[in-house]
């Protein structure tokens, strides 16, 4: 039997962006860093396989994949405006569609700022920082297994988000 198709950082950007902006809210780089890693570390947990292939590493402001980080950093601080059509996602398969729309309905009222403190606050992110200053950078990556670890143990629901 065939492994699934992995989905790739950029298809996941892709769908928060799209999200945000049928939503009406804004997505800044920091913010689509913490979804992108959630939709990873949950579906890790709940599917026990990757969402995507590529590595997320522990930076000084919380999980980031570089990739993603390099394609939307001309936006900075502020919300990222390129326009996705969202029928890109009609090849995506329904049980990811359907994953991703759970993590923007649990993390996406939040603001980069706070998704940063909820990742700081975990786990998996802690773990891969042990013995780096806080305002040292790094691209040690945080390991899948902390993911499945910490997130198996917890239900994906606005409250874990709320009651920290």
């Amino acid at each position: 039997m065939a492994r699934p198709k992995l989905l790739s950082a950029q298809q996941v950007a892709e769908y928060f962006i799209w999200k945000a902006q049928v939503d009406g809210k804004p997505i800044t780089n920091k913010k689509l860093q913490k979804l992108i890693y959630y939709a990873q570390a949950w579906f890790v947990a709940l599917k026990k396989e990757k969402l995507f292939d590529e590595k997320i590493e522990a930076w000084i402001h919380g999980p980031a994949v570089r990739e993603i980080y390099l394609e939307y950093k001309r936006f900075g601080f502020e919300p990222i405006t390129k326009k996705i059509d969202g029928g890109t996602f009609n090849s995506i398969s329904s049980d990811k569609i359907e994953h991703m729309e759970n993590v923007w309905n649990v993390y996406g009222a939040y603001d980069g700022q706070y998704l940063e403190y909820l990742t700081h606050s975990e786990d998996p992110w802690k773990k891969a920082r042990v013995g780096i200053e806080a305002h040292i950078g790094t691209d040690k990556e945080i390991s899948i297994k902390d993911m499945f670890d910490f997130y198996s143990k917890l239900k994906l629901s606005a409250d874990n988000v709320r009651h920290r």
